[in-house]
């Protein structure tokens, strides 16, 4: 039997003769690679779609909001989506319908771009949630880069190694910058299962000792965790 979604809903039961209003969580899907899919009640963002032949195929998607937050093939294609998506490439203060985003210019690696160029992160405000997508992010975050983010809820941060982004232990770092609510890696491969892959090298530095994939997370302002909680999700990747 598939795992179940972790329980971040946490809704209470109305009283007999009391009515409420019951909000529907943001669900989050993890499509490979650095492509998530958000869908809530302002609408549907799709992060760092990748070229089908990039190795990391996904199923095509209908989106109202695309991030991209670098010029690779496997993070900056639309020929999986669908609709007609406002495209976000950069830095800068949008909002998309209700949905608001931040883009903070960043560097792929620790040389300021010298070796992989530059990169962009999101920070995505969908159902009062504020999404943190780091994209390809190589390197620590500034200070006034933090204070611009604000408090985030979710981070979505790479773990595919200092070569291509960032180690565990940097990982682990800029997790402990943001203090996020939920954590969520991306961008390694799930069905490497060795002890030394970069999942668990992830799972040591934040002090987790295994975690159960699910497919999907479904959350809610109120239904957010007191302290940090990883999460690991299936890939939908083809």
């Amino acid at each position: 039997m598939a795992p179940e979604a972790p329980s971040l809903r946490g809704y209470p039961r109305a009283s007999r003769g009391v009515s409420r209003i019951v909000v529907p969580p943001m669900d989050l899907t993890w499509l490979g690679h650095a492509c998530f899919r958000m869908r809530g009640r302002e609408g549907i963002v799709l992060t760092d779609p990748p070229d089908p032949k990039s190795g990391h195929a996904i199923p095509r998607t209908e989106a109202n909001l695309v991030t991209i937050s670098h010029d690779h093939v496997g993070h900056s294609s639309l020929k999986s989506v669908g609709g007609e998506p406002v495209v976000l490439r950069g830095p800068g203060e949008y909002e998309v319908r209700e949905v608001l985003v931040t883009g903070l210019g960043t560097f792929h690696d620790e040389d300021k771009g010298a070796t992989r160029g530059r990169n962009t992160v999101f920070a995505i405000r969908l159902d009062d949630l504020l999404i943190c997508h780091l994209g390809d992010l190589g390197h620590p975050l500034a200070s006034v880069d933090l204070e611009r983010l604000g408090d985030v809820d979710i981070v979505l941060v790479p773990i595919s190694g200092a070569d291509t982004n960032l180690s565990a232990a940097r990982a682990a770092e800029i997790v402990h910058q943001l203090e996020p609510k939920v954590v969520v890696p991306m961008s390694y491969d799930p069905d490497v299962q060795k002890k030394d892959s970069p999942f668990e090298r992830l799972l040591h530095e934040l002090g987790v000792k295994e975690l159960t994939p699910v497919p999907k997370l479904s959350v809610t302002r109120g239904s957010l965790p007191e302290n940090v909680q990883v999460v690991a999700l299936d890939s939908r990747a083809r």
